[in-house]
């Protein structure tokens, strides 16, 4: 009996794990950083005493987060100001984006609304204040692309790292 308890208990765990994977993964396609949620999964790992993940893993996949959410901060006013942009537009990219996000999960296509919304928010804030300093259309919406281009980046990014983080930690609790 403690035998099949431990494999019905091993089972669930492993299903809160593709579980969590998952939302860390549908997270980052929204540009929100799902590799907290596996540095959680990590930290997780350890508190069970898995005796495969140690506090060493912790430490980098917090590191890493914390690198990713740096990186995006800075990514707009980059993809911005290397086309010519205004440190004021890399900001409206930034906050038209999380308003995008939030606007294009109306749309009701999973992954697809919040993408374009998101887009559309960064494209939209950079170019009306570009558009706005400039007095010139052309330059403005070259200067809001390099900002969606930047995004676009970022969202790679993040589900680049967040899953590496989970097949990394997924070999090390699936392996002897």
């Amino acid at each position: 009996m403690a035998e099949f308890l431990q494999t019905v208990q091993n089972g669930l765990a492993w299903i809160l794990f593709a579980g969590v994977s998952a939302a860390a993964l549908f997270l980052s396609c929204l540009s929100i950083s799902g590799t907290w949620l596996a540095a959680l999964l990590a930290a997780w790992a350890v508190f069970w005493k898995t005796g495969r993940v140690g506090w060493g893993t912790v430490a980098v996949f917090l590191i890493v987060s914390a690198l990713i959410e740096g990186a995006e901060f800075l990514a707009g006013a980059w993809g911005v100001q290397r086309r010519g942009g205004s440190r004021m537009a890399g900001f409206a990219a930034l906050a038209g984006g999380l308003a995008g996000l939030a606007l294009g999960a109306l749309i009701p296509i999973p992954f697809i609304g919040p993408l374009l919304g998101m887009t559309a928010g960064s494209f939209a804030l950079a170019y009306a204040v570009e558009r706005r300093r400039l007095q010139r259309h052309d330059q403005a919406a070259r200067i809001a692309a390099g900002a969606v281009l930047a995004r676009l980046l970022i969202i790679l990014l993040k589900v680049g790292a967040t899953l590496a983080m989970i097949l990394y930690l997924t070999v090390l609790l699936a392996g002897q």
